[in-house]
């Protein structure tokens, strides 16, 4: 049609320079006379001429340059972001673009609604999906809209989202944007179908996902669809999962609009067995035209019942040729029910040890069956298949630190002592909690232990997400992973294993300070270094007193305390005992001079006054003359919501919060406790309110917030929560990493996509 404008039918997958690769595969779809509906691409030759070749484009040019090296400054590259943003929002589209786009609209019928989709250069190819992160406007009616539209999704390519994404995947180049305009259909259920499963990497299964109405939900992941599992063979359904779907987006002659679900509606299947196989198919039929290539293909049903496909890209994911079905396990009744704690299954002979002092005892790949664990258990645990404790919750010792070895875990199991007996086959599968007699069909899943094999690059994020780490064995296989740093170095377990379970006062006591410094020094060095300049913060020790007592010659120096959740811990503890957090200054200081990315937090701080005293200490120590050190603090003690503006004034700059101790202060509920487990509740509105107001105190402070825990990556309505907050980060366990930022994304999706409707409904509404 010209220099600035394209019908599909006139594009292929050559032609992903100019059109894009949502553009130019969609002329591919046309092509293999797939049902596409009609459409054209506006080419980013008119970006281009708009843009690129205009006095602001050196401008623009100078300032994504600016961003690409600031994108792990949140403030400045938001900053910057809108800054470019607004520069494109500002051009004028002169007649020659105006008219070419116009004419094409035209030519699709009298003002129809449209869809105008981005379709940067780089966009859904093999190597780059961009998925949900520029800017898609649906239903649109007229010329100015259109245009207005056009703009809004060249100013798409200059988000925080875009510019992360561009910088891990290495694209420096200045970004280029053409934009697909399609005829809206008026959808009764819509979604994506894969046609390898992406969990499983598997080429023999087709994944299909759908919602009512509008398919931009699914994408977004604003709401829970129905997923249908295929055998791509048929294809032929091999399970049904319905999801959870209130309301759907659905279009209206002034825009979209959102409806309310009955209860029918919402609890019945989105699709029939037979539109699920229709969809595959029609799948299927997209691979096979680009060769076999593993596709993501989005869908659409109309309400005439007739099946459309929206876009199709390359999925982007690895999978395997490979297409055997997977041995299927033997069902068997469970010797014990515990809650699980940490993910993965292990089979193994049980071995029940009654303390850590018979650790040495346990085999190789033995499962540990104890009481409970503290640090002491650490160097046993390592060697441990699976692990099951009598006592314990979500958030206990040997749950934290399973979850960070990647080991599967069982705790509350509470008869898991006297039942399981030595020398028995068992499996334990620590998602349902449940054990079970003899070895399982499956091989052995440890999350952890393939943490290296992942993605380098995942779906970026405007929150930052950490990992929370305990010991060096999985750093540098984490570090090469897609994490932004370390948000909690725990001291507990680093401290344990670097002393070999000694208490740390009776190395001072017998003049081995400087044997204390070297071993958690050089420690130190091994999280660090594999991180380069991602920042690494490592929480300082925060034993309680029976942990201590637990360890090698602890009952010398430790009280004994009948609730020592609440008692001699922390930051009160160091203006107590100086010498020794003298020794862990003089560790982390000797570990900083090559490894300038390490920083301090402090935990469990309870008054002003204490931290005033702990933080001269650090100014006094080697450590507190160092350069760019950060100063954090834990939220973990409720008195945080009115000391913490005092404390940034102390020189605090970071803040994180620690839901397990701070949910466990606001609802007065022991976190180790199986028997309170059920009011042991992150998402409780009560501590949902305290979170937000220490984000919001940070926010106004202009220091960052962080959250250590596994809601946001289990709970997706936590993650929701945390991100309208606007915390800057959260802080998870290695095995959690991909999960999370999967969460997070889609929650930041959905807040886009409310604020985008929010705008489209107000643009709607008559002045």
């Amino acid at each position: 049609m010209g220099e600035f404008v394209a019908e599909f039918r006139e594009l292929r997958i050559t032609d992903a320079d100019r059109a894009g690769g949502k553009g130019a595969n969609l002329g591919e779809l046309v092509a293999a006379d797939l049902p596409v509906p009609a459409g054209f691409v506006v080419l980013a030759a008119a970006y281009e001429h708009a843009v690129t070749d205009t006095p602001v484009g050196a401008e623009l040019g100078q300032l994504h340059d600016r961003a690409l090296a600031a994108v792990r400054d949140t403030a400045e590259l938001t900053g910057l972001c809108e800054r470019m943003s607004a520069i494109v929002r500002a051009v004028a589209l002169d007649d020659v673009i105006g008219e070419a786009v116009s004419a094409a609209y035209r030519a699709l019928g009298d003002e129809i609604p449209v869809a105008v989709r981005s379709s940067a250069i780089g966009e859904d190819s093999a190597g780059a999906s961009f998925a949900g992160m520029n800017v898609t406007r649906t239903n649109i009616r007229g010329r100015d809209a259109l245009l207005a539209a056009v703009v809004d999704c060249w100013a798409s390519l200059f988000s925080p989202r875009v510019l992360t994404y561009r910088a891990r995947r290495g694209m420096r180049d200045r970004p280029a944007m053409a934009v697909v305009v399609q005829r809206m259909i008026d959808a009764r259920s819509a979604g994506v179908a894969f046609t390898a499963d992406p969990a499983t990497r598997r080429r023999d299964r087709v994944v299909v996902e759908a919602a009512r109405g509008l398919g931009e939900v699914v994408v977004s992941g604003a709401v829970e669809p129905d997923t249908y599992l295929l055998d791509a063979s048929g294809p032929n359904l091999l399970h049904t999962r319905i999801g959870q779907q209130s309301y759907a987006i659905v279009s209206g002659p002034h825009g979209d609009r959102r409806v309310e679900l009955d209860a029918t509606d919402a609890t019945s299947p989105v699709l029939t067995d037979e539109q699920a196989r229709a969809v595959a198919r029609l799948a299927l039929s997209v691979q096979a035209h680009h060769d076999g290539i593993p596709q993501d293909v989005e869908w659409v049903f109309d309400g005439e019942g007739e099946l459309w496909i929206v876009q199709a890209r390359p999925i982007t994911t690895p999978t395997e040729a490979a297409t055997a079905p997977s041995a299927q396990p033997t069902a068997r009744a469970a010797l014990i029910q515990g809650i699980g704690a940490a993910p993965g299954v292990a089979s193994g002979l049980v071995r029940v040890l009654a303390s850590p002092d018979l650790g040495q005892s346990l085999r190789e790949g033995e499962v540990l069956v104890a009481p409970m664990t503290n640090p002491d258990w650490l160097p046993t645990l390592s060697r441990a298949a699976g692990v099951v404790t009598d006592s314990g919750g979500m958030t206990c010792h040997a749950a934290i630190v399973a979850r960070e070895l990647g080991i599967p875990c069982v705790v509350g199991a509470r008869t898991a002592t006297t039942t399981l007996l030595d020398g028995t086959e068992v499996t334990v599968d620590g998602s349902t909690g449940q054990v079970t007699a003899g070895a399982t069909d499956l091989p052995a899943h440890r999350p952890a232990v393939h943490v290296a094999s992942r993605p380098a690059v995942a779906e970026p994020t405007a929150t930052r997400i950490y990992v929370n780490l305990a010991t060096p064995d999985a750093a540098a296989a984490v570090a090469a992973t897609d994490v932004d740093g370390v948000g909690l170095l725990r001291a507990e377990t680093l401290l344990t294993r670097a002393l070999d379970g000694r208490h740390p006062r009776d190395l001072l006591a017998r003049g081995e300070q400087q044997l204390f410094v070297d071993r958690l020094s050089e420690s130190l060095r091994r999280i660090a270094a594999p991180f380069g300049t991602r920042p690494v913060v490592y929480r300082t020790t925060d034993f309680r007193s029976n942990e201590f007592r637990a360890l090698r010659g602890g009952e010398r120096y430790e009280p004994v305390e009948h609730n020592p959740m609440i008692g001699y811990r922390g930051c009160y503890r160091y203006i107590r005992e100086p010498d020794l957090f003298s020794a862990e200054l003089s560790a982390l200081a000797d570990a900083r001079q090559d490894n300038p990315n390490l920083h301090i937090m402090i935990p469990f701080v309870r008054t002003r006054w204490e931290l005033e005293a702990c933080l001269e200490l650090v100014d006094a120590s080697a450590l507190g003359g160092q350069r760019g050190l950060h100063r954090w603090v834990m939220a973990e003690v409720p008195s945080v919501l009115h000391w913490l503006p005092e404390y940034v004034g102390l020189g605090i700059d970071g803040v994180s919060i620690g839901s397990n101790d701070l949910t466990q202060l606001m609802l007065g509920v022991d976190r180790d406790s199986e028997d309170c487990a059920e009011l042991f509740d992150e998402s409780d509105p009560a501590v949902l309110e305290a979170i937000s107001r220490i984000i919001g105190v940070a926010r106004r402070l202009g220091i960052t917030s962080s959250l250590c825990g596994q809601a946001p990556s289990n709970r997706p309505a936590f993650a929701e929560h945390l991100v309208r907050m606007g915390i800057t980060s959260v802080s998870v366990t290695p095995d959690a990493v991909a999960a999370t930022r999967r969460v997070v994304a889609a929650a930041e999706r959905r807040v886009l996509l409310d604020h985008a409707l929010a705008g489209t409904h107000d643009a709607s509404r008559p002045a």
